[in-house]
């Protein structure tokens, strides 16, 4: 099996300023490895550092030590301390990320929010917009929506527009922070079969899901996470 990313020894802590600078370890000793066409989904209590080792392993969250090793260009790149036109890099072509919050341009219309990924690779916009519209609609985000700015859509949209556009390049490796939490059961299903989708194409996934059927439609194993305090 290919190796697609590797966390070694990580550890991150967390400086409260307003609490005279205390610090607040979240994560430490994680050893984690993810293959390509694997599902893996973090499991554990709120408080266990989820979020927090899926935003270290995007580059949101700088490590305190150890290593993210993400498997770019057929080399295995230390995202932990990358530059950050490496990271950027990384995000470009190998790395995606979809948050539960859809966080874009105001008054860009749903379908160039999703084809601006694939714009920015230097994909033809007729292209794209074809590619973009026909993962909305899968997604039952109905044409009419398509010019509209997603910021004026419900939770739920916002959701599928940003799963569409999370899913549209295709990355080789995928970053999913709870793809369901504002879905109903028809979506749902659209998404699970996309991550199975994924998978079957190669994606490694990593992602967070407190939802149990969908957690157990996707995942291929689970990785316990147990807050910092509790396993001290």
């Amino acid at each position: 099996m290919t190796v697609m990313l590797r966390t070694q020894a990580l550890a991150k802590s967390f400086t409260l300023h307003l609490r005279d600078g205390l610090l607040l370890p979240v994560l430490s000793g994680i050893d984690l490895d993810v293959n390509k066409g694997e599902c893996v989904v973090l499991s554990g209590p709120s408080g266990a550092g989820k979020s927090t080792l899926l935003r270290s392993l995007y580059g949101n969250y700088r490590a305190e030590s150890g290593t993210i090793l993400v498997r770019h260009r057929g080399e295995m790149i230390n995202i932990a301390a990358a530059d950050p036109r490496t990271v950027l890099a990384v995000r470009h072509e190998t790395l995606g990320y979809v948050s539960q919050f859809l966080r874009v341009v105001p008054r860009v219309s749903a379908l160039d929010v999703v084809a601006e990924v694939l714009l920015a690779r230097g994909v033809d916009q007729a292209a794209a917009r074809d590619k973009a519209r026909t993962l909305l609609l899968r997604l039952n985000i109905p044409a009419r929506l398509h010019a509209i700015p997603p910021a004026t859509f419900s939770g739920g949209e916002q959701q599928r527009v940003n799963l569409a556009r999370g899913f549209i390049a295709g990355h080789p490796i995928l970053l999913l922070d709870e793809p369901t939490a504002s879905l109903d059961a028809e979506n749902r299903a659209v998404v699970i079969r996309m991550v199975q989708e994924a998978k079957a194409n190669g994606t490694a996934i990593v992602a967070i899901c407190h939802d149990a059927d969908v957690r157990d439609a996707i995942a291929d194993r689970l990785f316990t996470m147990t807050p910092y305090q509790d396993a001290a």
